[in-house]
C-alpha cells in the first residue's frame, strides 16, 4: 500500500536558482488517509542568513539556526523516509524546486524519480474553487480546518494542516463502506453491489393506475415522434430501427 506523505518547507527566500535554502522540513504520514503518527521534522542550517521578509513570514532567526545540521547531514535520512511515497504538496513546484535543488547539490539523484509520485493541492483546489483564493488559509477556512494556531509560517503545523485539508478535499474518494483500496473506480461499484447483496430489498410493484399513466405518455411520445420511438418497434418485432 502506498504511503503518503503531506510535506511543506520554509526556505531563506523565494528562489533555489539564486542560492536561497532550506530551513525547515516538516511531513506527516498517512496510511489509508489516516495519519499514523510517522512525522519527520527538521531545522536545517542553511549556511547563509534569511531574507528579512522571510523571517517575517515563518519567524525563524539566523541566530536559531546557526546549530542545527545542515541538510548534507539528513540527506540520506529524508530520502528513505520519502522513498516510495505519494508526496502531497501544497505549490509542489516550490518545495520541490528547493528539495531538487538541495539534493542535486549532493550529487543525490532527483527526488520525483524517488517517489511514486508528487500531488499538488494547489492545483487540485484551483480545479474545485476556480476564481477564488486557494492559499493554505483561504481552504482552512472554507473547509472548516481549524488554523487559529497559525500566527507564522511553520513547516510542520503547515503539512498538518494540509493533512486535513487535503481530506477534506478528497472526500468524494471515500467508500460507502470505508476509506481502503475499494474507495473508487470499479472497485467501490463491486464492493457496494457485495454489501447490498446481504438485504433482501423488496420489489414495488406500479399499480394499475401507475401502468394506464405510464402507457399513456409512451403513446403521446409515439405520436409526436410520428410512430419511430424504438419500443414500438421492438414491441412489433421490426427487423430494422430507423
Amino acid at each position: 500500500m502506498t504511503r503518503q506523505i503531506v510535506l511543506d518547507t520554509e526556505t531563506t527566500g523565494l528562489s533555489a536558482d539564486q542560492g536561497d535554502r532550506i530551513i525547515e522540513i516538516g511531513c506527516v504520514e498517512l496510511v489509508r488517509r489516516r495519519l499514523t503518527g510517522n512525522d519527520l521534522h527538521l531545522y536545517l542550517n542553511p549556511d547563509r542568513d534569511s531574507h528579512e521578509d522571510a523571517i517575517r513570514i515563518h519567524g525563524i532567526t539566523n541566530e536559531f539556526l546557526r546549530d542545527k545540521p545542515r541538510f548534507a547531514d539528513c540527506a540520506q535520512d529524508i530520502l528513505r523516509y520519502l522513498s516510495g511515497a505519494e508526496l502531497i504538496i501544497h505549490n509542489a513546484s516550490f518545495d520541490m524546486g528547493f528539495l531538487e535543488m538541495e539534493f542535486a547539490r549532493l550529487g543525490l539523484p532527483r527526488l520525483e524519480g524517488q517517489v511514486a509520485c508528487v500531488i499538488d493541492t494547489l492545483s487540485m483546489a484551483r480545479e474545485l474553487f476556480p476564481g477564488k483564493r486557494n492559499s493554505l488559509d483561504a481552504l482552512c477556512d472554507r473547509l472548516g480546518v481549524d488554523n487559529s494556531g497559525r500566527t507564522l509560517h511553520g513547516a510542520l503545523l503547515d503539512a498538518q494542516l494540509l493533512a486535513d485539508v487535503y481530506i477534506q478535499m478528497t472526500r468524494g474518494q471515500d467508500s460507502l463502506l470505508g476509506t481502503d483500496d475499494t474507495s473508487t473506480g470499479a472497485g467501490a461499484a463491486s464492493a457496494a453491489a457485495d454489501h447490498l447483496e446481504r438485504y433482501d430489498l423488496p420489489v414495488i410493484a406500479a399499480s394499475d393506475y401507475e401502468r394506464l399513466a405510464h402507457e399513456q405518455i409512451l403513446a403521446e411520445i409515439d405520436k409526436a415522434s410520428g410512430g419511430k420511438t424504438i419500443w414500438r418497434l421492438v414491441a412489433e418485432g421490426a427487423d430494422a430501427v430507423p
